[in-house]
């Protein structure tokens, strides 16, 4: 009896939140190669934005700065509406509450831009995962413009 109490902790414990909800397989963002496509950055008065463009030329996940309010935006495109985004980095793995825009099929988590996630996001090593329950995440490359949008966000 107590090894099947200690089994089921340790399973809790031990889920990723990166694990697909819907049946897919668990996907390890330590072993994963990231998807091929390219980071890009872009100014405009009051914001800053990084957005990584995948081979297929469709944006997967963006990461937006709002100066004045000091807030970093983290969206990635959702097939079903849900309140989560799971973000894994090699230093911090985080849930984080989320909106589901019905109209354009995003899903968005606001943070403070002084949160130590988006450190974590500009300092991870080789990869990020960003992923949403019921589908699996997506492993991307990390990028110098992540890193210049969470600094832009500072200043």
């Amino acid at each position: 009896m107590r090894f099947a109490v200690l089994a089921a902790l340790a399973a809790l414990v031990f889920t990723s939140p990166l694990t697909a909800q819907s049946g897919a397989s668990t996907v390890d963002p330590t072993s994963t190669t990231p998807l091929s496509g390219s980071w890009t950055y872009s100014a405009t008065p009051g914001a800053t934005e990084t957005d990584f463009i995948g081979s297929d030329s469709r944006p997967q996940l963006a990461l937006k700065c709002a100066r004045a309010s000091r807030q970093v935006w983290i969206s990635k495109s959702s097939a079903v509406p849900v309140t989560q985004l799971s973000v894994w980095t090699s230093e911090m793995t985080r849930n984080l509450a989320a909106t589901f825009n019905p109209s354009t099929g995003q899903v968005t988590a606001l943070l403070n831009a002084y949160d130590p996630l988006l450190d974590a996001l500009a300092l991870s090593r080789a990869r990020i995962a960003v992923g949403v329950p019921g589908a699996p995440p997506l492993v991307l490359p990390s990028s110098g413009e992540v890193t210049r949008v969470v600094e832009d966000c500072r200043a």
